[in-house]
């Protein structure tokens, strides 16, 4: 499969595109859900109540999404919106590959190393 240059840009423009549209609907949907639920809650600043463990884990935000848990929407959505620069990345690296172009295939194999690293790192302290 021949790609241009102009091709990919195309879709790299598509899918940023999409998956900001998406991550923002789905966080929007969350949004709705949750104040449709507490919108009459108190809030009480005199004490600090940290993110369950529930929407710090991957398979539980999905689960918890799944199961139209509003903060785990909201999670969710922010995931996608994290997830889709580096599948920009990604695609990126796809594209250079099936160009051959080596400089660009390393340069951005290397942007893409780091980006999983610095996401992997992360979810392993938290």
């Amino acid at each position: 499969m021949k790609m241009t240059d102009q091709s990919i840009e195309r879709s790299v423009s598509l899918l940023l595109r999409a998956g900001v549209l998406i991550a923002g609907v789905v966080t929007l949907v969350g949004g709705a859900i949750f104040l449709l639920r507490h919108w009459s809650d108190r809030v009480q600043y005199q004490t600090f109540h940290s993110q369950p463990r529930i929407d710090r884990i991957l398979p539980e935000i999905v689960k918890g999404a799944f199961h139209l848990r509003s903060r785990s929407v909201i999670q969710l959505g922010m995931l996608l919106l994290i997830a889709t620069p580096v599948a920009r990345v990604a695609f990126s690296l796809y594209g250079f590959a099936l160009e051959r172009d080596r400089n660009f295939i390393v340069i951005t194999a290397f942007v893409l190393a780091i980006l999983l690293y610095s996401l992997i790192s992360g979810a392993l302290l938290s």
